[in-house]
């Protein structure tokens, strides 16, 4: 595995064909906003059990010699969905799956909008959503194949998924998951994405696109109306920034959780481990992530709901505390809260060396596993982060923005390398985030060794129960030796294991090279141009 390189900007996506989409904008003389939406809406015909335009996305993007700018395109909570709502059902909990599940606005259109909006006005952008959405439509009418991915979490949610509206007919033939290279036809979706070609992305809130995704959520039992489609609106906002061994990183503010991803590495840095992947290193990161997760996990919430400012937690002397409280021989107990969840990460940059770092998501695979009659959208079930515990720092409202374990970070170098990075994998995008960083930038690691090399997860993801110190089996034995005499509950798993999540990662450097890195655990790419 070598690390990809070119000149004229490169786009990084878990599925070849999502980064070949960005990767043809940008060969075409587009910007890497233009690429990523492109790459966006590509992404969920190929990958369709991981996002999907029935979910959520955050962006950063940035032009050079400014700051990055954070795009929050989070629906909140349908306005009557409320405690009482599900409680007068029968339910002492949110369920995961169905159309009670689904309870959430989609946010994925108001993103790509906002971000056409910064592309036009800001970055002399001119392609038009036809071209734009081109790949993905042809994608979706023509077929593709299906991937050891998909087929995997269509084997193992069948039983689970198959009774709800949609799912069977659109995933599933003959009652079984589609094999590995089977062609896998979209055509409601292709018909909506072209719908959409040509009406633009406010259609999907405000105009006949609202109106038919209203009708079909209504259909379904969703608990979503027109008029919550009709009040959502992205948000442009400032992200938050953590200083690590000298580096500029920035990441999303709440309701994502960002905020523990920049406090994994400002404890890193403090904590001051000389090499990488040895039992130092190791247990530093999982000491910091489970500091990070506690205050994540008693906090973080819809900011307008928030009793601390995010900010405060990443300021010198909150840092400086917290490492402080790591034992560096002894693991510290766990668990704690531990969400699930499941995504896409992707990168883009441009020749003239603006960045886009993007995820998108349907929170569980599948989300609702609910697929609109009309639309063929796969609806997220992002809303069951919701508790119906009145008390709780997270219960459910009306209009109310859920928690959101995606977060897309970006770092600025010191020595004028930009780094769009990311991952995908609920509770393992934070810590993999800061592997691939602190083993490329403080360990000096090649990028792509950097996102290759084994990986290891605490807590759960993709609806597992699990919460072991999972890890990869391609360290060294001594390793796992000592991580249970220091306390960890060690599970050796294989060599490259999908529950670590799809990492990825662009570099663009002052000289105008840009270097990027895929995970082998996906089908993805880093397509250059």
């Amino acid at each position: 595995m070598q690390t990809t390189r070119a000149y004229g900007g490169m786009v990084v996506a878990p599925h070849h064909l999502a980064a070949a989409a960005g990767a043809r904008v940008l060969k075409e003389g587009g910007n890497a906003i233009e690429a990523m939406i492109a790459a966006a809406s590509t992404i969920p015909v190929v990958y369709p059990h991981m996002n999907s335009i029935g979910g959520d996305n955050f962006w950063l993007v940035y032009a050079p010699g400014q700051d990055p700018i954070g795009i929050d395109a989070c629906g909140g909570a349908a306005g009557r969905a409320d405690i009482d709502f599900y409680r007068a059902l029968g339910h002492e909990t949110i369920p995961q799956r169905g159309p009670l599940a689904a309870l959430t606005v989609a946010g994925d259109l108001s993103g790509w909008g906002a971000a056409a909006r910064i592309s036009a006005e800001r970055w002399g952008g001119t392609m038009p959503w036809s071209r734009l959405l081109e790949d993905a439509v042809h994608h979706a009418k023509t077929g593709v194949a299906v991937t050891g991915s998909l087929h995997g979490e269509l084997a193992g949610k069948c039983a689970e998924l198959k009774g709800q509206p949609g799912f069977a007919e659109t995933f599933l033939r003959d009652g079984k998951a589609l094999p590995v290279g089977a062609r896998l036809r979209l055509e409601k979706l292709a018909a909506t994405l072209e719908h959409l070609a040509r009406s633009g992305s406010e259609d999907f809130y405000r105009g006949d696109m609202a109106r038919t995704v209203a009708a079909d959520l209504e259909a379904v039992g969703s608990p979503v109306q027109l008029e919550d489609l009709e009040r959502h609106h992205a948000l442009e906002l400032k992200p938050l920034e953590v200083q690590a061994a000298g580096h500029r990183v920035f990441n999303m503010p709440p309701p994502t959780q960002g905020l523990a991803s920049l406090i994994i590495l400002g404890l890193l840095e403090r904590l001051a481990v000389d090499e990488a992947d040895g039992f130092d290193y190791v247990h530093a990161l999982v000491e910091a992530t489970k500091q990070a997760f506690r205050v994540r996990d008693t906090y973080v919430t819809d900011p307008a709901y928030m009793t601390r400012d995010p900010a405060s937690f990443l300021t010198p002397d909150a840092l400086d505390a917290m490492a402080a409280d790591i034992d560096r021989a002894r693991a510290a107990p766990w668990p704690d809260a531990s969400p699930a969840g499941d995504t896409v990460w992707l990168g883009a940059v441009d020749a003239q060396g603006r960045a886009v770092s993007f995820i998108q998501s349907l929170y569980w695979e599948f989300g609702s596993g609910v697929v609109l009659p009309q639309t063929g959208i796969t609806w997220q079930n992002r809303g069951v982060s919701f508790s119906l515990d009145p008390e709780h720092h997270n219960s459910l409202k009306p209009h109310r923005r859920p928690l959101h374990t995606i977060q897309p970070p970006l770092a600025l170098l010191s020595d004028g390398r930009v780094m769009p990075f990311g991952a995908m994998g609920g509770e393992g995008q934070p810590q993999s985030q800061a592997m691939v960083f602190s083993r490329h930038v403080m360990h000096g690691q090649d990028l792509q060794a950097s996102v290759t090399a084994p990986r290891w997860l605490l807590g759960r993801t993709w609806g597992n129960d699990a919460t072991s110190l999972r890890i990869e089996n391609r360290f060294p034995d001594a390793l796992y030796e000592a991580l249970r005499k220091a306390g960890h509950p060690v599970e050796i798993l294989g060599p490259f294991e999908e529950i670590m999540g799809h990492a990825g990662a662009l570099v663009h450097h002052p000289d105008g090279l840009i270097e990027g890195a895929w995970d082998p655990r996906s089908d993805g790419a880093a397509v250059g141009v």
